[in-house]
């Protein structure tokens, strides 16, 4: 596999898109964030004292999928067409730090266009995990964002991929 963005002397570059078709793209991406039972209770009772947590944090996370391409310096700013951040309240994991309940952010974004939206997907995700992070720090900064990964993608030359379970 060849790295499209430097030149033949090894000089970062913007790959040029000019040529290629517009396409459907999307792309979905996941991470999760492990806070204290105490923290995890006020976010789902929606008693933390800086608001509503996570309808805060899916703004963050639309905000920053938007703003990826001022963001990531060889990034193509992107005309997006959709973006949405959803959380689900996960708990306690069997295979993770048993002191923490963890809360999952999945972030889906679609675009027409000239190249795909995988790193839009994956900066809303860790916008918002941030974003719930800030807002909680008062209570609990022992948290922990693990596990952001793509999950799927749709579209472009490269074809379509789906992330195996581990």
């Amino acid at each position: 596999m060849e790295f499209t963005h430097f030149d033949g002397k090894g000089n970062a570059v913007m790959v040029d898109v000019g040529d290629k078709a517009i396409t459907s793209r999307e792309a979905t991406a996941q991470g999760e964030i492990g806070v204290s039972p105490e923290c995890y209770e006020k976010i789902q009772e929606g008693s933390m004292k800086k608001g509503d947590v996570l309808s805060v944090a899916r703004i963050a996370g639309i905000m920053g999928a938007k703003k990826t391409g001022e963001l990531i310096p060889l990034c193509h700013v992107l005309c997006l067409t959709k973006v949405a951040v959803e959380f689900e309240m996960v708990g306690k994991r069997a295979d993770r730090n048993p002191k923490k309940r963890y809360i999952r952010a999945v972030c889906t974004v679609r675009c027409e266009g000239k190249t795909g939206v995988e790193m839009e997907a994956l900066t809303g995700v860790n916008t918002a995990l941030l974003t719930i992070y800030d807002m909680c720090k008062a209570v609990d900064k022992s948290m922990e964002m693990t596990d952001v990964f793509l999950c799927r993608k749709k579209g472009g030359a490269s074809g379509d991929y789906e992330r195996a379970d581990d």
